[in-house]
């Protein structure tokens, strides 16, 4: 039976367009409009995302609710631009189109899983349920299949740069987008304790008792920087192995923050509900692109890492409401991030002597 099903024609011909084995070849201006689209879909995502967020924390979870339509828009653009790019290998790496190819499959997957899992248990607030994870990490694959096709396809020049900087920062998003539960959660509860909710009475309604539970996600507290520092040194030491711009990592924390200082503004404009922004992720961004800079063995740059987001999360908690950052957490980081520096020369040996210089 199995037999016969994958001699069909359909199947043989589908089977050929996804596993294409070349690269077609495309002009350097049509490489630069095809990217410039991902950059767009991946937009689209990226404000439905945040958006979100912010949704939630204000009213009940809706599956036409408009932040998931702009998402989708953007998910559309991506499927398509996959489509197109499956079929005839234009600026496709590769192994950076099949890398792209299960992201979205990892992604298609989740959203059925997602919706079974709000259709059983009702409202899943926490950006930490298995489901909402298996959403990040689908865009997560994404976007490093595209970013490994660009890096490899584009010629060297401030264009491959920019681009690579604004994939980069989508990714070091995508990673850091759980974090809106105590990022969100914490402010909300504040907020909520003196009077000042901004979230909907049906809300409130569905949080009942536990308002403390509902909005945190009862997530222990030193999740949340472990999840940050990790997460981002992992995006940054990356982008340190595989450019040699000096600011690279610099300038993908800075265009990150940017975004989220932008996105503060209008969403809290709109009245929904504020935010913290991890500025600290600047203080580690500096520390990486100097440690590679001054040639600083793994274990001094991991403690320099490390001690610079907890000395910047100790002066930003002073002036501002912000999740805790437990001190005994800081140990079990330190060899996490020293196990990144230990991993990531494996990364530069494999993709980095095929980067155009």
């Amino acid at each position: 039976m199995l037999t016969r099903i994958a001699n069909t024609p359909m199947l043989r011909r589908w089977t050929a367009l996804v596993l294409r084995p070349a690269t077609q070849r495309i002009s350097v201006r049509e490489l630069y409009l095809l990217y410039g689209v991902w950059l767009i879909a991946f937009w689209f995502k990226l404000i439905g995302s945040s958006w979100d967020v912010a949704w939630h924390f204000r009213y009940l979870r809706d599956d036409l609710a408009p932040p998931h339509i702009i998402n989708t828009f953007g998910m559309l653009i991506a499927m398509a631009l996959l489509m197109f790019q499956s079929v005839n290998g234009l600026g496709a790496e590769r192994r950076g189109l099949r890398i792209l190819q299960a992201g979205v499959a990892i992604f298609l997957v989740a959203i059925p899983l997602d919706l079974i899992n709000h259709r059983i248990f009702g409202l899943d607030l926490t950006s930490w349920s298995p489901t909402h994870m298996l959403l990040f990490a689908g865009t997560a694959v994404m976007i490093v299949g595209v970013l490994r096709s660009w890096l490899l396809l584009a010629p060297p020049g401030w264009v491959r740069t920019l681009f690579a900087i604004g994939f980069w920062a989508y990714l070091l998003e995508d990673i850091l987008f759980a974090l809106g539960q105590q990022e969100y959660g914490t402010l909300a509860l504040d907020a909520y304790l003196k009077g000042h909710t901004t979230a909907s009475s049906d809300l409130l309604a569905r949080a009942g008792d536990n308002v403390t539970r509902f909005a945190l996600g009862s997530i222990p507290f030193w999740l949340y920087p472990a999840w940050l520092i990790v997460g981002s040194t992992v995006v940054f030491i990356a982008a340190r192995r595989l450019h040699q711009e000096r600011w690279i990592v610099t300038s993908i924390a800075a265009t990150y923050l940017i975004y989220r200082t932008l996105a503060y503004t209008v969403l809290t404009t709109a009245n929904f509900p504020p935010t913290f922004i991890p500025f600290m992720l600047l203080g580690g961004a500096v520390v990486i692109d100097l440690s590679a800079r001054w040639r600083l063995n793994a274990v001094l740059a991991s403690i320099a890492i490390v001690g610079v987001f907890y000395g910047l999360a100790e002066l930003i908690g002073r002036v501002t409401l912000m999740p805790q950052f437990p001190l005994y957490a800081a140990p079990f980081i330190l060899v996490v991030v020293w196990g990144v520096y230990q991993f990531t020369p494996q990364l530069q040996r494999r993709w980095g002597r095929a980067i155009p210089a």
